[in-house]
């Protein structure tokens, strides 16, 4: 029987909640409805008062899970969708991210945070806020990509120490499957050689990292070799690995869906320049989402996003150098 991303994620605090008692899930709707995407069904039942409903306060959400993970709980709080935690972001910023380094006591919660679009969701329900976190010290940053880190990288998430936003991609949640579950072998904080190259290295993470890999096939039929890296991991960002990838192959495109300025493909580009500059044969390059809110009409969507044929054309442009 086939497990689906969104499965994995459900499995993953399925099991976090038999096997620590010091887990439980807290946020709008994750009790008998089972979440806004389904990610919590059936737990409530089976772990009764431990999948508890929180009130249309992402703030106090957060708060309280903080002053749980201080009195040695391990809290997994559900955004709803992750535009929505910015509500809660003096919480997360000002009091999670800095509490180890005020006081020497952990804060070891886990915040989940649907991330992206889907087709006609709109400026409020699908914006990728990882850059955002990622910015800020004491934060880890989690962008799984494929089902079984989905899986694996949750439970990771909830074993550290430090406060982890989890950024579960929601166009991947019933449109990725595998036949059957196995953990990943990576460590959470492991970039992965999704596909070996020799022409030209394509990083990126979440829901474009299956973009890339179609990319990769249309350009393998022209003889072009892509080498794709999935960062999985944006905060601790395993440069090594891009930097490796780029010494194999000598070109750099960055693909992230989410805004240009200031972003993730910003960063990994900056890292590979200064660290990595006589390895490039030639300047790298970023293909990011359109620099506005995302629209809610599937076409104007589809256009406002990297695709496969996008990347495809950009990899060739670079090329030619």
């Amino acid at each position: 029987m086939s497990t689906t991303y969104l499965e994995a994620i459900r499995e993953a605090q399925k099991k976090l909640l038999q096997d620590d008692s010091r887990v439980y899930i807290y946020g709008q709707d994750v009790g008998a409805f089972g979440g806004a995407f389904k990610a919590t069904k059936n737990l409530a039942d089976a772990f009764p008062g431990r999948v508890l409903d929180a009130p249309i306060s992402e703030d106090a959400m957060v708060g309280s899970a903080i002053g749980a993970a201080i009195e040695g709980m391990r809290p997994i709080i559900e955004m709803q969708f992750s535009d929505f935690s910015v509500t809660a972001f003096n919480q997360i910023i000002n009091q999670a991210a800095t509490l180890y380094w005020r006081t020497q006591v952990a804060c070891p919660i886990t915040i989940r945070m649907p991330s992206g679009a889907n087709p006609g969701s709109g400026p409020f329900h699908s914006q990728n806020l990882e850059a955002l976190y990622a910015h800020v010290p004491g934060l880890v940053v989690l962008a799984p990509a494929t089902v079984p880190d989905a899986y694996t990288m949750l439970l990771e998430a909830v074993e550290i120490d430090d406060p982890v936003i989890f950024c579960e991609h929601k166009y991947l949640y019933n449109r990725l499957k595998i036949d059957r579950l196995t953990p990943s072998e990576l460590t959470f904080n492991h970039a992965r050689v999704a596909r070996v190259g020799r022409d030209i290295t394509i990083v990126s993470y979440s829901a474009m990292v299956p973009e890339a890999l179609f990319a990769a096939e249309i350009l393998e039929r022209e003889g072009v070799l892509a080498e794709v890296v999935d960062l999985r991991c944006i905060k601790p960002l395993d440069i090594e690995t891009v930097i490796a990838s780029v010494a194999r192959t000598g070109r750099l495109l960055c693909v992230d869906e989410s805004w240009p300025w200031g972003g993730v493909n910003a960063e990994v580009i900056a890292q590979v320049t200064t660290r990595g500059f006589h390895l490039l044969d030639a300047p790298p390059q970023r293909l990011n989402g359109k620099d506005t809110p995302v629209p809610f009409h599937p076409n104007l969507w589809n256009v406002h996003k990297p695709s496969s044929k996008v990347i495809a054309l950009k990899a060739r442009e670079l090329l030619k150098w």
